[in-house]
């Protein structure tokens, strides 16, 4: 089962308006706080707290989305704006792989809702492993990432080099080699790696030989970690987008995950390099001129960066796949996450994110797809388009419902015209562009 703690609840009704019901009754309903602590629903979520497990080694939490949702989250309780498009998706990366997870926090929403002090949303399990997580800056975010990845293989490589030589030393016990061999067959695996240090940490703390006593010391790197790079566009297309190009053009085995909302979210809505034509907001009142970055086209050009577009809303299943694949991805990899936000201005309120951003997918102002390099390798095709044909006809629907797009309208009625039209042709002319990436061919 899954409970609401209602103490914990924001209001922020994107549960109740997203999740389906049976014969017109939706499966949520938003009440009154006070008539449910009457209830003693506040109770029901205490005894799960206090008596229930977290069912993750039951089921497969990769299989689909309900699975991954009986896996702890360890991104739990954060303090972002009720209905923050951001969150489900750290929340869902943390569900997966956050016992493992190593994160370089660019400075922006998700370093303020994920690290203010006194207290943090990144959480524990009951082995008391879980995110390890550090702030950086703006301009440093990815180099901060990918000086964490490189640190921690060079502790591997050496872990390596510790196991070989024992691998010849007689004094190390033949049982303490045959999972040395193992690691080694086996190091860029998590969940191999795990298991292998369950049973290899008790025997070594019974060895004497000093190399095994080395790899004790090291025991803590055992386990292969799950690398990421996190901020928003303003950090990713922006100031820190020299640091990103060259972390993408190295092959080194990171994630790196873009929260993007088209606009500098926590400095107070000002426009990036992701914001669209004809939005408004700080530095750009009357519209912007200039169309949004193709920040996938330009890792995509390198060919060997896993690059995929989400959007969590259009499609869960497609959402969890591309982090699968990201993550397994043995290079790096780049997920572009739309992310309804606040500064938006969403008609109806944040409430309706969840809507907003299936929309998006719907009316083509958003294209999700995977470009997955191993496919190439195999004379593939690598890149595949999920989302559907557009419904160009919604694409005036989507503008209208954000005040950043319908305010120009009251401002400049003739260049909105303009301008919003021009914004439906670049989305059109970049699905058209998706379309012949999706149809080459890449045999040799």
């Amino acid at each position: 089962s899954i409970v609401v703690s209602i103490a914990d609840c924001t209001g922020c009704e994107v549960c109740a308006n997203t999740c389906p019901g049976k014969k017109g009754e939706k499966a949520l309903q938003m009440v009154p706080i006070d008539e449910a602590i009457h209830e003693g629903k506040d109770k029901v979520a205490s005894y799960f707290f206090d008596y229930v497990t977290y069912k993750s080694d039951l089921v497969d939490k990769f299989a689909n989305p309900k699975n991954s949702q009986f896996a702890q989250p360890l991104f739990q309780f954060h303090g972002a704006c009720a209905g923050c498009g951001e969150t489900p998706y750290i929340k869902l990366v943390t569900q997966l792989f956050g016992e493992n997870m190593l994160i370089a926090n660019a400075t922006g929403c998700s370093s303020i809702y994920g690290g203010s002090f006194p207290a943090t949303p990144y959480a524990v399990n009951s082995e008391g492993k879980g995110p390890a997580w550090a702030n950086s800056l703006f301009e440093d975010n990815a180099e901060f990432g990918y000086g964490m990845r490189m640190a921690t293989e060079a502790i591997r490589s050496r872990i390596g080099v510790l196991m070989e030589q024992g691998l010849e030393d007689s004094e190390v016990a033949e049982e303490v080699k045959e999972l040395y061999r193992a690691w080694l067959e086996n190091r860029d695996s998590s969940q191999e790696t795990k298991k292998i240090a369950k049973q290899l940490v008790p025997l070594l703390e019974k060895e004497k030989a000093a190399s095994a006593m080395e790899v004790l010391k090291l025991k803590d790197y055992l386990v292969k970690r799950s690398q990421w790079i996190i901020g928003g566009d303003g950090w990713a297309y922006d100031i820190g987008f020299g640091g990103l190009d060259h972390v993408i053009a190295n092959n080194e085995d990171v994630n790196i995950l873009v929260l993007d909302t088209e606009v500098y979210s926590n400095t107070g809505g000002q426009s990036s390099k992701s914001s669209q034509t004809g939005s408004i907001a700080k530095f750009t009142a009357a519209g912007k001129y200039g169309k949004k970055k193709d920040l996938a086209a330009i890792a995509m050009s390198y060919g060997h960066v896993y690059v995929a577009s989400i959007s969590a809303g259009a499609s869960q299943a497609q959402m969890l796949k591309a982090i699968k694949e990201a993550e397994s991805y043995p290079g790096p990899s780049l997920i572009i996450a739309y992310s309804p936000c606040i500064s938006q201005g969403i008609k109806g309120g944040m409430g309706n994110s969840h809507k907003q951003s299936k929309l998006a997918v719907e009316c083509g102002y958003v294209t999700t797809f995977r470009f997955d390099p191993r496919l190439a390798q195999e004379g593939k095709n690598p890149f595949v388009i999920d989302s559907k044909e557009p419904d160009w006809d919604k694409y005036e629907e989507f503008l209208s419902s954000e005040t950043r797009y319908s305010q120009l309208k009251q401002i400049n009625s003739q260049e909105a015209e303009r301008l919003l039209a021009l914004n439906k042709a670049e989305s059109q002319r970049r699905y058209r562009t998706y379309q012949r990436y999706a149809a080459m061919d890449y045999s040799l």
